[in-house]
């Protein structure tokens, strides 16, 4: 059984580790009920509400704070790749947070309103303390357009998008194969891709990005 340093050496190492069934069958059917986003290919949704509680309560939200004390929900995100959205992303790194109001402060930059809330990209030093979490509602495989990490790659810092592929591939790449309740617990800055399933069948997954601080005021999370 690996202790918590071995799990921070390994992620601090590889920019993930894995949790593997850790989600139970009922508390699988409420995320899956809870996240439900119709025919839409992904959506933001509110971390404040029935979700956000789930995730906060579940088994694997208890493990990571054992491991990363303090760390709570502060983005949830719901995708669903299926035969009517099929797309692929090529290598990049998502640098946004979700704030509750637009402020002018340095080191904030590319400012969005998506869904009603207000995104930035934060310093690269704000992200490198958060968790980026892939919660696992399907089975997801190479058929189904399985996300593809390159292993180490958050230890580069920002990357422009421009230079991602190339960055990318200077790393070890894993095909994130998982079965329906596996957890993947990343590093914010870790390049990734997602190809087009070639079998498209429902492949859920719910991304919700942690933290354990508060941002610089005014800003603030807006979950």
């Amino acid at each position: 059984m690996p202790t918590n340093a071995d799990i921070r050496c390994r992620f601090d190492d590889t920019g993930r580790v894995w949790m593997r069934q850790a989600i139970s069958g009922a508390t699988l059917n409420r995320l899956r009920a809870q996240s439900a986003i119709g025919k839409n290919p992904g959506a933001r949704l509110s971390a404040d509400g029935p979700l956000s509680d789930t995730i906060s309560d579940a088994r694997f939200t208890q493990h990571i704070r054992a491991v990363w004390p303090g760390m709570r929900p502060v983005r949830i995100v719901s995708f669903d790749k299926n035969a009517g959205a099929n797309l692929g992303v090529p290598w990049h790194q998502d640098r946004v947070i979700a704030v509750r109001e637009k402020a002018a402060l340095s080191g904030f930059s590319n400012w969005s309103k998506k869904h009603g809330a207000w995104h930035c990209e934060p310093p690269a030093s704000l992200l490198q303390q958060m968790l980026f979490v892939r919660i696992h509602l399907d089975d997801n495989a190479p058929g189904n357009g399985a996300m593809e990490i390159a292993l180490g790659s958050h230890n580069t810092g920002k990357v422009p998008a421009a230079e991602a592929e190339p960055i990318a591939e200077q790393y070890p790449s894993e095909l994130t194969a998982a079965h329906a309740g596996d957890v993947l617990i990343m590093s914010m800055l870790i390049l990734h891709l997602s190809r087009p399933a070639i079998q498209p069948v429902n492949r859920r997954v719910l991304r919700v990005d942690y933290a354990d601080f508060a941002l610089p005021e005014p800003l603030a999370w807006a979950a």
